[in-house]
């Protein structure tokens, strides 16, 4: 497969409400920073992918039709994915393919949520036949298997509590985070109201307006990009049915045999040894020590001592989130994208603030449904 880099990453400004912008002007922030940070302009786009989670979500059915005068997409191709939270990292991975297969030399990835417009409680809780009910949005589906790590592993309580203050204060390094939360503290986080067991208030991800979009583009067209750039190593997804026997939601299957693909085609043997740092989709707080776990970071029912020995802050072994994740910015369709995003700003040593010294190769991680698709990559400073 053909050589593919990330050449311009641009995010909007994130918040609960962007009544400022329509949900046009919202996606066309992020892209025009994409755009500029590439140097390019939309005529020189040769597709457009685009990617969110349900309609349900702003109650516009179908958004791609009219969302793409904004995008430049008259007279080319625009496609459109969707699989749930890791719909952003499938997004990107799609327009990675169509470069990898030689259809076009540059692609503008985008992926968004405009929360505010809707009613995102509702949208989660339809009656499927033969699924769970989501009578209590997502957190209520999720805190049940945070139960099961916790007697599983025999982490101790406040594992929850130190990823929250953790990635909150990253956020106050990131100017794109939609939560700054100066005064954050374990206190803080302590004393929060518990919405659903475990899980406390300032354990969980807000509700954000926000949009992600990014540039990627060939090897000869990356050669002419303005600035450094983050070359793709491997891409790979993986999903499983949401109810079957036997199934492992703590540390699902499906999560496991991504990240077994990811790392073979990327050549990586030691995970926590050769990557510098990763973004990880944890809308919960309690899923930083468990996706550790799923991704090979750490031995079963031991994730949890990563976190609490600092490993995943900052200045540790392997920064975690140093965006500030889900957990500080969350436009549900977006957020994956946001973590391949902030993966290759490191790569391209242009994250900021929070910037990871020295890293030249990021993992970005996203996952969606009932803890079921997975979407991952691996970028670096340099190719293979």
């Amino acid at each position: 497969m053909r050589p593919c880099a990330v050449i311009g990453v641009g995010q909007s400004r994130h918040a609960s409400r962007r009544d400022d912008v329509s949900l046009a002007g919202l996606v066309r922030e992020a892209v025009d920073r994409a755009l500029a940070d590439a140097a390019l302009t939309l005529e020189d786009i040769d597709a457009v992918v685009l990617g969110k989670a349900p309609d349900m979500f702003e109650g516009v059915m179908m958004p791609e039709l009219y969302l793409a005068d904004c995008l430049g997409a008259g007279n080319k191709p625009l496609l459109r994915v969707h699989t749930a939270g890791s719909v952003g990292g499938s997004t990107a991975i799609m327009a990675v393919n169509l470069v990898r297969a030689g259809l076009h030399s540059r692609v503008l990835a985008v992926a968004f949520e405009k929360q505010s417009e809707s009613e995102a409680m509702w949208a989660l809780s339809p009656k499927y036949p033969f699924q769970p009910p989501l009578l209590a949005g997502a957190g209520g589906y999720f805190a049940p298997l945070v139960r099961a790590y916790i007697r599983r592993s025999g982490a101790p309580q406040d594992v929850g509590i130190r990823v929250a203050v953790k990635d909150r204060k990253h956020a106050l390094l990131n100017p794109y985070a939609h939560l700054h939360l100066p005064d954050i503290s374990t206190e803080a986080v302590a004393s929060s109201a518990m919405l659903w067991d475990p899980l406390r208030y300032l354990e969980t991800c807000p509700s954000s307006d926000g949009a992600c979009a990014m540039v990627l583009t060939s090897e000869d067209a990356a050669r002419h990009a303005p600035g450094p750039v983050a070359w793709v190593r491997a891409t790979a997804m993986r999903s499983e049915p949401t109810l079957f026997a036997g199934r492992d939601q703590v540390n699902p299957q499906a999560g496991r045999d991504c990240a077994a693909a990811l790392y073979k085609l990327a050549g990586i043997t030691s995970p926590r040894r050769e990557i510098d740092v990763a973004e990880l989709y944890v809308p919960f707080s309690w899923f930083e020590p468990m996706w550790l776990e799923n991704l090979g970071f750490a031995e079963p029912n031991e994730g949890w001592r990563m976190t609490a020995e600092g490993a995943t802050a900052l200045g540790g072994a392997l920064p975690v989130n140093p965006s500030g994740g889900v957990l500080s910015t969350n436009p549900i369709g977006a957020s994956g994208m946001l973590r391949f995003a902030e993966a290759a700003l490191q790569v391209r040593g242009l994250a900021g603030e929070h910037q990871v010294d020295g890293a030249k190769v990021a993992l970005g991680h996203a996952y969606g449904g009932g803890s079921q698709f997975f979407s991952m990559w691996i970028v670096a400073r340099q190719q293979l």
